[in-house]
């Protein structure tokens, strides 16, 4: 704890606590891009997300008392986006595919397209393939490959079995290579 003391965003969540508007805007100007651009890849959409982000700073101002500082601020933050992102969605009532995995197949074994290595694609090239993605694989596949979350993770923040999160995030991942090379000026 003594650490967080001297962190400048445990300095200001005190500064928040103890009602100071301009404390709240220097943690808001420092969180909201990285923020956003999470909520952008939970929801597919651009205004939802700007929504997303909006209802996540409030819920975490409002709760700023429970921050205890076990863990980054941006890190109890960004779960706040993340579990908004995924309430939002689930009342759309995704559907999770909930196919088994083979026993012999790994992400490893996947050699239908290109090798992954020799993918040389930008930032911006994934990103619009996962734009395609249907909601319940870009979910999976952001909080996978993006957010860093293990399949165990995703399971329980979506409640969903541990073989649905890595089915779909497979699912997510060769629809995305498809996507890729589907693309003008895929490069092999």
């Amino acid at each position: 704890m003594n650490q967080q003391k001297n962190n400048i965003h445990w300095q200001l969540v005190e500064a928040c606590k103890a009602g100071n508007r301009k404390a709240y805007n220097e943690l808001y100007n420092s969180f909201s891009k990285a923020m956003y651009n999470i909520c952008v890849r939970m929801m597919g959409d651009a205004e939802e997300a700007k929504d997303m982000l909006q209802e996540g700073f409030v819920e975490a101002f409002r709760r700023l008392d429970s921050f205890r500082g076990e863990s980054t601020f941006g890190a109890w933050l960004k779960r706040i986006m993340v579990n908004r992102c995924i309430n939002e969605l689930e009342k759309r009532r995704i559907v999770w595919v909930s196919d088994e995995l083979p026993e012999t197949l790994s992400i490893a074994d996947e050699k239908e397209g290109p090798d992954e290595e020799d993918l040389r694609l930008s930032v911006e090239r994934v990103k619009k393939a996962m734009e395609l993605l249907p909601e319940g694989a870009r979910v999976i596949f952001s909080l996978y490959l993006i957010e860093g979350y293990d399949h165990t993770e995703i399971a329980e923040i979506l409640r969903i079995s541990e073989s649905t999160s890595k089915t779909q995030f497979m699912r997510a991942r060769q629809l995305v290579k498809e996507k890729l090379i589907a693309m003008p000026g895929f490069v092999a």
